[in-house]
């Protein structure tokens, strides 16, 4: 039986339609799985809709629509996003499912229920992020940190409370035995910083009031709903098989790291369930410098023009290769195009059209053979370094293309001809096997075009 490899996105707040912010991690993630088929494994990937948050409730609110058919709308945008950068999810869990999501978010709460208490609360609440927020986690403003400008909720009632505090020594032991991984070290430092500073319990629930009877009902509670991040969380389990919880990787936003690496572990450790393996931060994306926010329009990019522009191949190069994975990266158009024209058509697509027409040309023919995934490849996705992988594949071409200048293979005679296609065309076709995870589109083109006789075809990226 295959070895099984479970791979999660975020779950995105729908209280938008997507930008191109979310085709970072979309990317990064079906990379990583179309990596792990590659090896074999029964690789699978998940994400779904963050539905049951308060944002969402405000936002339908706005727009005068009902709750129900806004988030329908903006998860169905997310899950067709995945599909028009050929990285559709494997399993795709909407928060508001109550058949299977519901019903296994109570289940998680009743195995929680002796570090779950009530009492009442006040406290500054950020609908941005979902949470609450003591004064000193606050900017000199006194705001949250991811969302400048906007001003707190000063929020009092009654609440349940998870025993947070009590799972502070098992979680930094878990995170510096690297039983649970995090990736990068700076971020593993990070998270075991802010646990050394003392946990304090957290708020598991809204009342109905605040959360305007819409999300996951408390059991034996119908006055009560369970806090978004507590039940959203548990799309992880809910939204696949069984057979593939431990997640064997969570791929976050850096934003959402505390929630990843302190809360969910918590709860899991309470509930006496398995722990996801390795959990993998990357940065955010800037456009043109500036961080993506909704109340700044230049900066909310809709990916799905580009994807018709420039093809899901390109946008997804664009982002493995040019945005150092665990910081921060600017995108523009300009830059992508940029890039497109250096790299994919005068690198890669130059060099397989200039040997498929020689190729043609001698009537070559392709034998069939096997190829393997470069070590230095496997050992740089194995710690998520899509850029250097993608690296030293366009080494690899940039080399390719230099010994077509230098051999003149136009000015062969025949014989000599065939002997230069037959050293370098094994190459290109190993190079696309290399690509697959990247550019899967594109890599399957070439595959295709260099096995048995090989034939000249439409360009694989027309200069923009």
């Amino acid at each position: 039986m295959n070895k099984k490899f479970y791979i999660t996105a975020a779950i995105p707040y729908v209280n938008a339609k997507p930008h191109i912010g979310h085709v970072l991690e979309f990317v990064q993630v079906d990379t990583v799985k179309r990596y792990h088929e590659l090896l074999g494994e029964d690789a699978v990937s998940l994400s779904g809709g963050d539905e049951n948050a308060l944002k969402n409730v405000q936002a339908a609110e706005k727009a005068g629509r009902p709750i129900r058919e806004f988030v329908d709308e903006n998860t169905e945008a997310f899950r067709q996003l995945a599909i028009k950068l050929n990285a559709e999810f494997s399993y795709w869990q909407k928060g508001s499912d109550q058949k299977n999501h519901f019903a296994s978010s109570q289940k998680l709460w009743n195995l929680c229920l002796k570090d779950i208490y009530k009492k009442s609360y006040k406290g500054l609440y950020c609908v941005g992020c979902e949470t609450f927020y003591t004064p000193d986690e606050l900017n000199g403003n006194g705001e949250c940190f991811e969302h400048p400008g906007k001003k707190l909720d000063e929020i009092q009632e009654e609440n349940y409370f998870f025993k947070l505090k009590d799972y502070q020594e098992q979680l930094i032991k878990l995170i510096e035995s690297e039983n649970l991984k995090i990736v990068p070290d700076f971020r593993k430092n990070e998270v075991l910083s802010f646990l050394k500073q003392g946990l304090q319990d957290i708020s598991v629930s809204r009342s109905n009031e605040r959360a305007k009877n819409w999300g996951v009902p408390i059991p034996n509670d119908p006055t009560q709903r369970i806090y978004v991040w507590f039940d959203a969380l548990n799309i992880y389990r809910s939204g696949a098989p069984e057979k593939y919880w431990p997640a064997d990787v969570h791929a976050i936003g850096k934003g959402i790291t505390r929630f990843h690496t302190v809360y969910w572990p918590a709860f899991l450790l309470s509930a006496k369930l398995d722990l996801p393996k390795t959990v993998f931060i990357h940065g955010y994306l800037t456009v043109n410098g500036n961080k993506i926010s909704k109340s700044d329009p230049t900066t909310v990019i809709d990916p799905v023009p580009l994807i018709e522009k420039y093809g899901a191949d390109a946008i997804r190069y664009y982002l493995l290769a040019k945005i150092n994975p665990f910081g921060d990266g600017d995108f523009s158009e300009d830059k992508l195009r940029e890039v497109y024209n250096a790299d994919l058509a005068n690198g890669l697509g130059n060099l397989v059209a200039r040997i498929a027409k020689l190729a043609e040309k001698a009537n070559f023919v392709l034998e069939p053979r096997t190829y393997n995934l470069e070590p230095y490849l496997k050992s740089q996705l194995d710690v998520f370094r899509f850029d250097l992988a993608l690296e030293f594949l366009w080494q690899n071409i940039t080399l390719l293309n230099q010994k077509v200048d230098l051999n003149k293979p136009w000015a062969l005679d025949d014989n000599n001809l065939k002997k230069f296609i037959a050293e370098i065309a094994p190459e290109i076709s190993n190079l696309a096997y290399n690509l697959q995870p990247f550019i899967p589109e594109t890599a399957q083109k070439i595959l295709k075009q260099f096995s048995g006789p090989i034939k000249s075809g439409p360009a694989l990226f027309p200069r923009v």
